[in-house]
């Protein structure tokens, strides 16, 4: 007994009448357009008692309503609706404007069904009401039976007036039950009539794909950034702590290069955090950053085991593509400086043909390097960095030397610019 009732009159079916009233609400307004066009033609006003013009205005406002429903906002509010009213899974129903005309004709579908039959619901809610309360109180009062209120709806009739009270109680019964199955109804559809499309599925695919573009990149900023500068703070304390008393002018030299590396890491991850703070709106946009012009502090910091050669013009190298040669030079002397045992690195940077061309050397380790538990992610981000401006990178042992070579095109970027 609690079930049914609950089907009836519980927090979902009452929540799915509020949608359907709802709908008779907004149909109200093409129902009246209906009463002007069909009122000269039948002689009857919008009050009229008959119920012909009535459905006449009724199914003159229904295309009336699918023709309207194609504007943008028709998709965002009936899915708002139907995820507050209807009891429907948020992730099964689109978001945003319907795009396409499949999405479109869904749309109009919904959005005319729930006009539709949300106008019955809520013509039967306004009228069935007081005739049944009326029919169950006029065994109990004789000036209600003599009423003219009695005789419009018929109520005056002789017959065994105990009859009126169970059938006001079924009115209202099968009022509750054609509202709860209404109700039910339009759930069941919102998700193949406000579902999404191929188009919205595509968009959200973009959208994930962009958002993590954006986190990957921004994690390659971070590991490029901290990680180098950890070790090349490491390197030069460890080498400053073996001469300490021997060689006090490179103490001081390398206590320099950790106060200067760890002052621009500071600064290099405040704009990094900047970019997450200020959202999507921020983290879309150009990553700032220092480029092969500051190649000059980055050897500092490393101190007297690198070497750098550069032949052509590197100012004629696009913004974009130059802070992602240094991000591959940072990264290649971080390696070098983990793995090399402290030996020379000797780095070339050369223009040559629109192409940048980067190539890393330093020899190998007497012994394996240890394996990091994940496997290290400074290669995989040079080889991401060179891929996402059409470019290639390469690393291995080679002639005896650790190599890592790396070709950038110039070309498609705009000089001054470029993402």
């Amino acid at each position: 007994m609690r079930r049914p009732l609950t089907l009836l009159t519980g927090q979902r079916a009452r929540l799915r009448w509020v949608h359907l009233i709802l709908g008779g609400a907004l149909f109200m307004p093409y129902w009246l357009v209906g009463t002007l066009i069909v009122g000269p033609l039948t002689g009857s006003s919008m009050f009229s008692a008959s119920v012909a013009p009535q459905f006449g205005a009724y199914a003159i406002g229904l295309p009336l309503a699918a023709l309207t429903s194609l504007f943008p906002l028709t998709r965002p509010m009936s899915v708002a609706a139907a995820r507050a009213l209807c009891g429907v899974a948020p992730d099964g129903l689109a978001d945003g404007p319907a795009r396409g005309r499949d999405a479109k004709a869904r749309t109009a579908g919904w959005f005319t069904l729930h006009l539709g039959i949300g106008a019955l619901v809520s013509g039967a809610t306004l009228a069935l009401p007081p005739f049944a309360v009326t029919l169950m109180v006029l065994p109990f009062s004789a000036g209600l039976r003599e009423s003219e209120l009695a005789s419009f709806w018929g109520a005056d009739r002789s017959g065994p007036l105990w009859l009126y009270v169970p059938a006001g109680l079924l009115m209202l019964v099968a009022l509750a039950a054609v509202a709860a199955g209404a109700g039910a109804f339009l759930a069941r559809q919102a998700p193949r009539l406000l579902g999404p499309s191929r188009a919205d599925r595509l968009a959200a695919a973009e959208r994930r794909a962009a958002e993590l573009a954006v986190r990957n990149r921004l994690a390659r900023e971070l590991h490029d950034s901290v990680g180098h500068a950890l070790s090349a703070v490491t390197l030069q304390a460890g080498a400053a702590r073996k001469v300490l008393d021997s060689d006090p002018e490179f103490v001081r030299e390398a206590l320099a290069a950790i106060e200067e590396t760890t002052r621009r890491t500071v600064g290099e991850l405040d704009a990094v955090l900047g970019l997450l703070r200020q959202g999507d709106d921020g983290a879309g946009g150009e990553l700032p950053g220092p480029d092969l012009a500051s190649l000059d502090a980055l050897l500092k910091a490393v101190g007297r085991q690198a070497e750098l050669t550069v032949t052509g013009e590197l100012e004629r190298v696009p913004d974009a593509v130059s802070r992602e040669a240094y991000r591959i030079v940072q990264e290649g002397l971080t390696n070098a400086a983990r793995y090399a045992g402290g030996e020379r690195v000797t780095a070339r940077i050369g223009l040559h043909d629109e192409e940048l061309e980067i190539t890393m050397e330093n020899p190998l380790p007497g012994r394996a390097p240890v394996v990091r538990p994940d496997g290290g992610r400074g290669l995989r981000g040079v080889a991401e960095r060179a891929r996402l401006l059409g470019g290639t990178a390469e690393a291995g042992p080679a002639d005896g030397v650790w190599r890592l070579a790396v070709r950038l095109p110039l070309g498609g970027l705009p000089r001054g610019g470029g993402r």
